[in-house]
């Protein structure tokens, strides 16, 4: 099977569009939260944070879904018979590992810090140093993508192969361009406190870290 019908070029442009979507949103809603406190000075801390954290999960949980449906759409666009069965156990494995590690960063970091909650408060955390960041400086963005090289794999699929080095390329973007610089600021010395609460009035408390190895 070749990459030519409609529909597998339909469902490979909106995937790639779900994805833009994701980092392209999640990033100028934390970047603008970070410089002006759009959503804490319009809502205040949780209700903005409630806010912002349904519109990530609906982009997030779409671009998901829209890989899935890539892989099974595009299945056996990879041709290559003298390793399929290889290369089928290796996605197995690789969805199992991934998914596991991933997973378990984030039941580490738990919810809030896991919708970067820490850009919407001052509250002061301990650097997370257990579960998976104790040997893996950012858990999620390189073990924790190998679920997506595995179903493309599993599934034999050229555009699911492809889409997933595009998707990790994209978060790795997003990591060093919004939550890096975020990270940096905060570890820095006592920056400016989100607008819109209370210590942005006081302006003398730190945010957490509690992202600093997250994702």
């Amino acid at each position: 099977m070749t990459l030519s019908t409609p529909l597998q070029l339909l469902v490979l442009g909106y995937h790639l569009l779900s994805r833009l979507a994701y980092v392209l949103y999640v990033g100028y809603a934390l970047r603008s939260q970070e410089r002006s406190g759009s959503f804490t000075r319009r809502w205040g801390p949780e209700r903005g944070f409630r806010r912002f954290r349904r519109i990530a999960a609906l982009v997030m949980n779409n671009d998901g879904v829209s890989f899935a449906i890539l892989c099974i759409v595009t299945w056996d666009t990879l041709s290559l018979p003298p390793l399929r069965s290889a290369l089928i156990a290796a996605g197995a494995l690789l969805m199992v590992v991934g998914g596991l590690t991933k997973f378990w960063a984030a039941v580490t970091l738990g919810d809030r810090a896991y919708y970067w909650h820490n850009f919407f408060t001052t509250e002061r955390a301990p650097l997370n140093t257990r579960g998976p960041y104790r040997f893996l400086k950012n858990p999620m963005y390189t073990v924790g993508y190998l679920p997506l090289y595995g179903l493309a794999l599993f599934t034999m699929s050229l555009p699911g192969l492809l889409a997933a080095v595009f998707d990790q390329a994209a978060i790795l973007a997003f990591h060093r361009w919004v939550e890096k610089p975020h990270f940096d600021r905060w570890a820095g010395g006592a920056p400016r406190a989100p607008v819109g609460t209370p210590s942005d009035q006081r302006g003398d408390t730190r945010a957490d870290k509690a992202r600093a190895r997250q994702h």
